[in-house]
């Protein structure tokens, strides 16, 4: 059995996880990016998304298989409380629930810090992705129509959203991810979403 963990991502991991970003760059519509960011690019994108939010690592047998973050939805005060997230698994670690897991955790995780909501912007078409989302909980919200163009093609971006809670009277401040990250909580969530990792099995919802 492999050995697998989940955990906080850390600077010395980003070129691991840029290496496996960056045929989703080259070969699909799954980002908008036209090239792979630089490594300091990447970098900093790690150490701005961290200061307030989750970014996580699936580990397998040493090897980084997947990763997972949240980012702010959008910058302005009254959306502090929502934010949106972002999965990528290696090419060929498919079907072992390691998309599942790192969105169980960052999910907690967000709760825990008082996020109410969630989105997820989707490149038509996608059709595995859209029901994979839908098995985790998220809904249709709507779409930006030929707002994208990638491969000579312009192209509907689908939006997802997931409740983390009930929007029932005024939120408390989010608590700064850094402040909670290394709490026993966390270590349990990330354990806890580990043991959601499996061998391969047969079609599943793309992750």
């Amino acid at each position: 059995m492999n050995q697998i963990i989940i955990r906080p991502a850390t600077e010395a991991d980003a070129g691991e996880m840029l290496g496996l970003y960056a045929p989703y760059v080259i070969h699909t519509t799954v980002t908008s990016e036209y090239e792979p960011p630089s490594l300091e690019e990447f970098l900093g994108r790690i150490r701005t998304y961290t200061a307030k939010t989750p970014w996580l690592c699936c580990e397998m047998d040493g090897q980084i298989v997947g990763y997972g973050y949240a980012s702010p939805h959008r910058k302005r005060a009254a959306y502090q409380w929502s934010c949106e997230t972002s999965i990528y698994t290696r090419m060929g670690c498919h079907r072992r629930g390691i998309a599942s897991a790192l969105y169980t955790a960052l999910f907690e995780i967000l709760a825990y810090q008082g996020y109410y909501s969630i989105y997820v912007g989707i490149t038509c078409p996608n059709p595995r992705s859209m029901a994979f989302h839908m098995s985790m909980g998220f809904e249709r919200m709507g779409a930006y129509h030929n707002s994208m163009y990638k491969f000579g093609q312009w192209r509907d971006v689908i939006w997802m959203g997931k409740s983390l809670r009930h929007h029932d009277g005024a939120p408390q401040p989010t608590i700064p991810y850094p402040e909670i990250r290394d709490s026993a909580f966390c270590r349990e969530v990330l354990a806890h979403a580990a043991e959601l990792v499996h061998e391969p099995r047969g079609e599943q919802p793309h992750e």
